[in-house]
């Protein structure tokens, strides 16, 4: 690996993380400087988010750690043109232990490929590395990866990328009978689907409601504003979540026409005896008076039919939300 000084790698490292100049900070106004670290915060919070999410599906496989020894570990016929799941690990002269630096879908390059670029001294990324083995942070640097099919990449996609979209309904007709409404834009093409239900958690009400008393010295009169709070705060809802309970391949019909089916079957038709995905959804429009039914949603993202059918998509969708879909056999 190249030397390099450290005046050199300082620079190295202040081109590498984009952070601006004292003399750049000084002409960007309080306000926007604040939107703008809040918008960084987020972003990078979202990155650490799906990198935990991919050390979780690689952590769940129980893949080994491979050495690096050399770039010809790279250059094997096995990794050239693979699409996978890969981590970056390391240890330390002190701590013989691997632990992550970086783990990532490589749905777009091939493997090798972009294993190289993490070893490689003029990229970026390898330099962080070099650097870090260079100055003795690290001892040894390790991968492993999960060799994924075209298909299984835009599945993981689909969990990590696409956001949920919430199905609209009707108001009850015919007594206790909603109907779902679909919105627009619903592609005519393959693809992958998943279809999810909120979840609200109750949790016991918060120490301070439970002390909030009346006041002795106002000789029995009652404050209606804190009364109102009380009773409309005795539980506090947990942040919704929403669970995936179904995932669907849109391989002989279109996108479009496989929701359509799942939301559009008719209630009048229904039957107990009704199981999978449409019993589920059609239970959810018979509602009693006063009572919405359950929020549902979807994603869906588009897929060349003649990748649909390689990869186990149900276990790869499962392994990376850490529980099993309800309503997939």
């Amino acid at each position: 690996m190249e030397e390099y000084s450290q005046e050199d790698w300082g620079n190295h490292s202040q081109d590498l993380h984009g952070y601006p100049t004292d003399q750049e900070l000084d002409e960007i106004p309080v306000t926007k400087r604040t939107l703008k670290i809040k918008q960084e915060s987020s972003e990078e919070a979202q990155k650490r988010d799906i990198m935990q999410n991919i050390i979780q599906i690689l952590e769940s496989v129980q893949l080994k750690w491979e050495l690096f020894q050399s770039w010809t570990d790279f250059s094997r016929l096995h990794l050239s043109n693979k699409l996978a799941i890969f981590g970056i690990g390391y240890n330390t002269r002190w701590k013989e232990d691997i632990r992550y630096h970086y783990a990532e879908i490589s749905s777009q390059v091939p493997l090798g490929k972009r294993l190289r670029e993490y070893f490689n001294s003029e990229k970026p990324e390898g330099r962080i590395i070099m650097t870090r083995v260079q100055k003795m942070n690290w001892k040894n640097v390790y991968y492993k990866f999960l060799e994924i099919t075209i298909s299984e990449a835009r599945c993981l996609e689909l969990h990590m990328e696409i956001d949920w979209i919430p199905i609209a309904h009707s108001k009850p007709t015919g007594g206790n009978v909603v109907q779902y409404l679909l919105p627009g834009g619903i592609p005519k093409s393959p693809g992958l689907y998943a279809i999810g239900y909120e979840e609200c958690i109750e949790r016991p009400p918060s120490p301070h409601m439970e002390r909030h008393s009346l006041d002795p010295g106002k000789e029995g009169r009652v404050d209606l504003e804190t009364l109102s709070a009380q009773a409309s705060l005795q539980v506090e809802i947990e942040p919704t979540r929403i669970i995936y309970c179904y995932l669907g391949i849109a391989e002989v019909r279109t996108l479009q026409q496989c929701l359509f089916l799942h939301f559009q079957a008719n209630t009048k038709t229904f039957s107990k005896d009704w199981v999978g995905i449409n019993g589920f959804l059609s239970q959810n429009c018979i509602v009693d008076p006063g009572v919405s039914p359950k929020s549902i949603y979807i994603k869906f993202v588009e897929v060349e039919r003649d990748f649909l059918s390689a990869g186990s998509l149900v276990e790869c969708l499962e392994k990376a939300i850490g529980y099993p879909l309800k309503f997939n056999n």
